[in-house]
């Protein structure tokens, strides 16, 4: 359809406005300012990150709804999705194997931006009488900065961002691993939509603690299938690694040869897709955080800080390399490749039909499993909106707008998120600024303390 061509050009503009320069330097800027102001934190911590995910601090009798390994679970399913297969193989396809370079960049130092996102989202997050938590930047901003309308602008931009990143994207998503797994499914795109949005529907009206326990099963299992079978390509051509490795800094920091056109590409497309793989700076990951079960906001924080870790710097770096030792990359890769195609083709190459499937059902639930995650954080901006009596309203329309999501051309619905993305950062990261000396001193006032 023409205006569907249309449409997709302009928002196609306008992202590029929208990850310009400017927004490149203020997501990757602020991460290495709190990285500086918090010294490393993401690496000091990244041990004791792993006991509290373990349960060793656990309490039952803390306020929250759900424990640490389940906070991460439910931000991890909003992460791990598309961004791990569709994304890498996109910023791949657009910006060259550099971009995966600057997919790492932005997630080493997204690791301190979520530490301290979510360590505040604790901080100021509110208890209802019912037990039920709402917490994450717009309630950082209200409470902690007394800026409620700047929380009002960020729950806004949510909102917005919910329908396109956590749900059209995915639902798009979906169908394309489902034509991997299935010849000709592309036909059945209003089916598979109408049995995604009931599965979803299922779900998401029981809330946190719902979405909590599917994606504690889920998110595990299937990180463990895709990234087995990358690790077997891998191991296989253990020899090609470093040649693949040498391949992505090259691209990523040598004009000479590859051109500076070509490396601003890759900067683009590698933060533009390391966001939102890892969703660091967005605000989003504190909205699940908030719920956990605590009383110290830092040992949440570092729990958090571990998902750009597994999201990134694990899982899609296994898909790069693998696409890049494929060779499918730059005139190598036939036009027709690009998103989830590319993956597939790639874990083709080396695992047959079974790569494809695996590709397939890794789109399928990470996808499935983004879905529901990202409806919890639809549904607190709403609430911070509206009030409750707009969650279950926002819950049905979310859910209806799944089985649209399946007919959207996917570079549109690309397009739509980034420019999402980057107006509901702002917000965020003018709260994390501000509030970054706070939260060195409880950084520094935990890490004092006996037993931690």
């Amino acid at each position: 359809m023409e205006f569907l061509h249309n449409l997709t050009e302009i928002t196609g503009k306008i992202a590029g406005y929208a990850w310009g320069v400017p927004s490149i330097v203020l997501l990757v800027g602020t991460g290495v300012y709190l990285t500086v102001r918090l010294r490393m934190v993401q690496i000091r911590g990244l041990k004791h990150a792993f006991e509290l995910i373990s349960g060793r601090y656990d309490r039952k009798a803390d306020p929250g709804e759900i424990s640490h390994f389940q906070a991460l679970s439910a931000a991890l399913s909003a992460t791990i999705g598309t961004g791990n297969i569709a994304g890498v193989a996109t910023a791949i396809a657009f910006g060259g194997p550099g971009a995966v370079f600057w997919m790492w960049v932005t997630a080493l130092v997204g690791m301190a931006t979520k530490y301290t996102s979510c360590s505040l989202a604790l901080k100021y997050r509110e208890i209802h009488p019912s037990g039920e938590v709402s917490g994450g930047p717009m309630y950082t901003l209200k409470n902690g900065l007394g800026m409620k309308w700047l929380g009002t602008a960020f729950s806004a931009f949510t909102l917005i961002a919910s329908f396109g990143i956590g749900n059209m994207v995915q639902a798009n998503s979906v169908v394309d691993g489902l034509r991997f797994i299935f010849p000709g499914a592309e036909r059945y795109r209003l089916l598979f939509g109408i049995i995604i949005a009931i599965a979803v529907g299922l779900v998401i009206i029981g809330g946190i603690k719902r979405i909590a326990r599917v994606a504690s099963r889920i998110v595990p299992f299937m990180a463990i299938t895709y990234c087995g079978a990358a690790l077997v390509i891998l191991l296989i051509n253990i020899d090609k690694i470093p040649s693949a490795l040498y391949t992505i800094f090259n691209h990523a920091l040598n004009p000479l040869a590859v051109g500076g056109g070509a490396i601003g590409a890759a900067i683009r497309y590698g933060v533009a897709r390391g966001v939102f793989s890892n969703e660091s700076g967005l605000g989003s990951a504190p909205m699940a955080h908030a719920a956990a079960k605590t009383t110290e906001p830092v040992r949440e924080g570092l729990v958090a800080m571990v998902g750009p870790f597994i999201d990134t710097i694990l899982i899609c770096t296994m898909t790069a390399l693998v696409i890049v030792i494929s060779g499918a990359w730059g005139d190598a890769r036939p036009e027709s490749l690009q998103g989830a195609a590319l993956s597939a083709y790639a874990f083709k190459e080396f695992l047959g039909s079974f790569g494809s499937w695996i590709v397939g059902f890794g789109l399928v639930f990470f996808a499935y499993s983004t879905i529901i995650a990202w409806s919890y954080y639809g549904d607190r901006s709403a609430e911070f909106l509206f009030g409750e009596a707009a969650v279950m309203p926002y819950r049905i329309v979310y859910t209806l707008l799944v089985v649209i999501g399946a007919y959207v051309p996917l570079k549109l619905v690309w397009n739509f998120a980034d420019i999402a993305n980057i107006f509901m950062a702002v917000p965020n990261l003018v709260s994390l600024i501000l509030l970054a000396g706070m939260v060195k001193e409880m950084t520094d006032a935990y890490f004092r303390s006996p037993g931690n």
